[in-house]
């Protein structure tokens, strides 16, 4: 049975946000190796969202009006991407956060001074530890085709994950600076994650047909992976707080808007263009 379409968008948006957020170090990275190794997790990331649109897109046009033949020719993995207003995306409001270590940095997604790769790092360990066990369990999905993009998305986030916690590892147990930099990350970011857990309608519909999974049922296992992880970057865990995002139901920070707004300037400006 299929997925509904909104659990396939959540899925691709998440993807393809933390995919354009991560591409913001291309030319910018501490190192040349990590500017490389950045790049390719997010064309991984950029990768996944295309499959999930794609499946999307394609469940859309069979279920509109078979009268409405314009309005099916023009749903695709482009428009779903591209031509979405930020109210539409379903994205965790953690993957959104521009690379700061507050919620003070600048708002525009191009912005460089003070851009921190402490919480890059960090914001790609609380989802890649997510996504490490839901990839895994997806590949059961009654949606035969989700359960094929998890297994070929579940061997990308391994490399991910690792990649991620190695470093978390060298900014925990390094200089004095660097564990204070991914301590304050940390602390900014953990809030964020209560919305891994918080139910949605779309979720209760994927898991109740048989093609998706529920998060709240990944907490345990990305608990004992987050406090491993800290463990041995010697940092502490912070507390989460009470405070639950909404990005997954279309309530969203300002940062969204100004990163869309660089990210689909182009085919906004030329809808429909061929290249």
């Amino acid at each position: 049975m299929a997925a509904p379409t909104p659990y396939l968008l959540h899925l691709a948006d998440n993807a393809l946000v933390l995919g354009q957020r991560n591409a913001e170090w291309c030319g910018h990275g501490p190192v040349l190796e990590e500017d490389i190794a950045m790049a390719n997790i997010s064309l991984d990331l950029i990768g996944q969202a295309r499959l999930l649109y794609q499946h999307a897109a394609d469940l859309l046009r069979h279920e509109a009006d078979a009268d409405a033949v314009g309005a099916c020719a023009r749903i695709s993995e482009d428009s779903l991407a591209y031509l979405r207003d930020p109210d539409e995306f379903l994205n965790f409001t953690l993957l959104e956060l521009p690379h700061f270590a507050s919620a003070t940095g600048p708002l525009a997604p191009g912005a460089r001074d003070g851009r921190d790769y402490a919480t890059t790092i960090v914001r790609n360990v609380l989802y890649d530890a997510l996504m490490l066990e839901l990839w895994e369990k997806l590949q059961q999905s009654s949606d035969l085709q989700l359960a094929a993009i998890a297994a070929k998305s579940l061997k990308e986030i391994r490399y991910h994950w690792r990649h991620s916690r190695d470093w978390l590892v060298r900014f925990g147990d390094g200089t004095g600076q660097s564990h204070a930099r991914v301590q304050a990350a940390l602390q900014h970011l953990m809030p964020y994650t209560l919305e891994f857990w918080s139910g949605s309608p779309f979720e209760s519909d994927a898991v109740a047909c048989g093609a998706g999974v529920s998060a709240l049922t990944l907490k345990p296992a990305w608990d004992r992976s987050i406090q491993l992880a800290l463990d041995e970057a010697t940092l502490e865990l912070p507390g989460a707080g009470s405070f639950v995002s909404q990005g997954k139901s279309g309530q969203h920070s300002e940062h969204l808007s100004y990163l869309l707004d660089e990210m689909q300037s182009l085919a906004r400006r030329h809808p429909g263009a061929a290249w």
